[in-house]
């Protein structure tokens, strides 16, 4: 089997590299040109000749634009990578009887009320990042291959920055924090995400009627507030120097930012556990490792 990742330095693909490896040939590649392969997602031509050259049974695109704030103002270039490029991935991959795995976002959703989202609810962007998300999808169910789109939130790794990096950082230099409390999610680590993949990959092998759309998260739910709150405490308890003393809740609408933001970032994974006979351990499991891992406890 060969599978083509595209997206290999970011954070989730960092991690599908780890596990991709032992399921066959892997092709990992970046924006870098490497005998003649490109994974550039705005050279539409580059992107489909490079597909057409190594002939994957699987492509898995890691690659996005994530800027949220920014495609306020690069709507074309937003479009381009996190829409476009998913049509020019989805053809070749009928034309090629090819698999593509694909990561989304919970912000095709508007985060109205309090119910977790599910697959089948209406898409309705707040943003331009989520309507390029959103695009993409549509993109590629539209196309008629074989897929899996895997929808996550709040995606962490300990490889680049992250909000707990941030609110560590913060948190050694001011006495006070104020935290948006009114933002529900769960965090999810690559790690889970590139797990939770290779045994998908694993599954649609055998069963490729589980082809379609996936909510992908971790168990649980948190504002940023609380995890905020819960990353200090751990770095506290693990013998780490903060100056911080209070960590004040906010709204949202106190702080604006080009993009809205979703309110309700909940995800029902009810369907992925059941049709991948999968377990998704709580959020705090998977920032413990990570803080572990950062602070080198």
């Amino acid at each position: 089997m060969k599978i083509l990742l595209l997206g290999k330095n970011g954070q989730v693909g960092w991690e599908l590299q780890r596990s991709l490896a032992p399921l066959g040939e892997l092709i990992a590649l970046d924006r870098h040109v490497v005998d003649d392969l490109c994974g550039d997602l705005s050279d539409l031509d580059s992107l489909r000749a490079t597909i057409r050259k190594v002939k994957p049974d699987f492509i898995v695109n890691a690659a996005a634009y994530t800027a949220v704030d920014k495609a306020e103002g690069e709507i074309e270039l937003a479009y381009r990578l996190n829409g476009e490029a998913c049509r020019v991935m989805a053809e070749e991959a009928v034309s090629q009887g090819a698999w593509l795995i694909h990561y989304s976002s919970d912000y095709v959703f508007n985060g109205q009320g309090t119910k977790p989202w599910e697959e089948s609810d209406t898409v309705a962007p707040l943003n331009h990042y989520g309507a390029s998300k959103a695009a993409g999808e549509q993109a590629i169910i539209d196309s008629g291959c074989k897929y899996l789109i895997f929808r996550t939130s709040w995606c962490y790794s300990a490889r680049g920055s992250n909000f707990a990096k941030t609110m560590l950082k913060l948190a050694r230099e001011r006495e006070t924090l104020s935290v948006i409390a009114d933002q529900i999610g769960a965090p999810t680590g690559a790690e889970l995400i590139a797990d939770v993949t290779a045994q998908a990959i694993r599954c649609v092998l055998l069963r490729p009627e589980l082809a379609g759309v996936y909510h992908l998260a971790a168990s649980g739910e948190v504002s940023w507030h609380r995890y905020a709150e819960y990353v200090i405490e751990f770095a506290r308890a693990n013998g780490e120097q903060l100056v911080v003393t209070a960590i004040n809740p906010m709204k949202a609408s106190d702080y604006p930012t080009p993009a809205r933001r979703p309110l309700n970032s909940r995800l029902n994974t009810q369907k992925l556990r059941d049709n991948f006979s999968l377990h998704l351990p709580d959020w705090q499991s998977g920032v413990t490792r990570m803080l572990r891992e950062v602070l080198n406890k």
